[in-house]
């Protein structure tokens, strides 16, 4: 807690401002509910979760003293869909989420944004053990209409987008950078 207070004095120090934030939590434990251990849980809660209202609450305080700024936050696509041993990470990213929605509504009034960014899967060196199993990337490179997976580089243009002004009137939206993962259902290819 204090680390992250900490964190956001040094900057105003140092440049008297805060104009955008970006966080992006992302631990995980992957294993059904019932065998979920109590520190397991604690863990993927901790930083998913706390962590990400931590950023939230230190930056909207002072974003909304200085009457403007831009925070993002990762979510993910099991914010919307869940697939099993996962459940736990998604409750974590659908309360991102709501927390986002909630901070936009607090704070918009002082000219603050507050948006979730929701990426799909993407390659990254958590992923790569799932990468590493080339059953695994076929099965979720399948279910964007892509036929892959995200590169990291791919998460930037959002980003770009929700910190810009081009995004000015976009506040408590969740941005879904998923390759039509969560539009299509991607099982079956008719002929049209």
């Amino acid at each position: 807690t204090e680390s992250v207070g900490e964190l956001f004095r040094a900057v105003i120090e140092d440049h008297h401002r805060v104009d955008i934030v970006v966080t992006t939590p992302g631990a995980n434990v992957r294993k059904p509910i019932v065998a979920y251990e109590d520190e397991e849980f604690d863990r993927v809660i901790e930083l998913n979760l706390k962590g990400t209202f931590r950023v939230l609450r230190e930056a909207g305080r002072v974003m909304s003293e200085q009457g403007s700024g831009t925070i993002i936050a990762f979510s993910s696509i099991r914010s919307q869909v869940v697939e099993p041993g996962q459940g736990v990470y998604a409750a974590t990213k659908a309360g991102i989420v709501q927390m986002v929605r909630a901070l936009a509504a607090e704070l918009g009034s002082k000219g603050v944004r507050v948006n979730a960014v929701a990426p799909g899967v993407v390659e990254t060196p958590l992923t790569q053990p799932i990468k590493d199993r080339p059953e695994w990337y076929a099965a979720y490179a399948a279910k964007s209409v892509f036929g892959r997976w995200a590169n990291a580089d791919e998460m930037v243009g959002p980003v770009v987008y929700l910190a810009s002004d081009a995004s000015s009137y976009v506040t408590g939206s969740v941005l879904f950078v998923d390759g039509g993962w969560t539009a299509v259902d991607g099982r079956f290819d008719p002929p049209l």
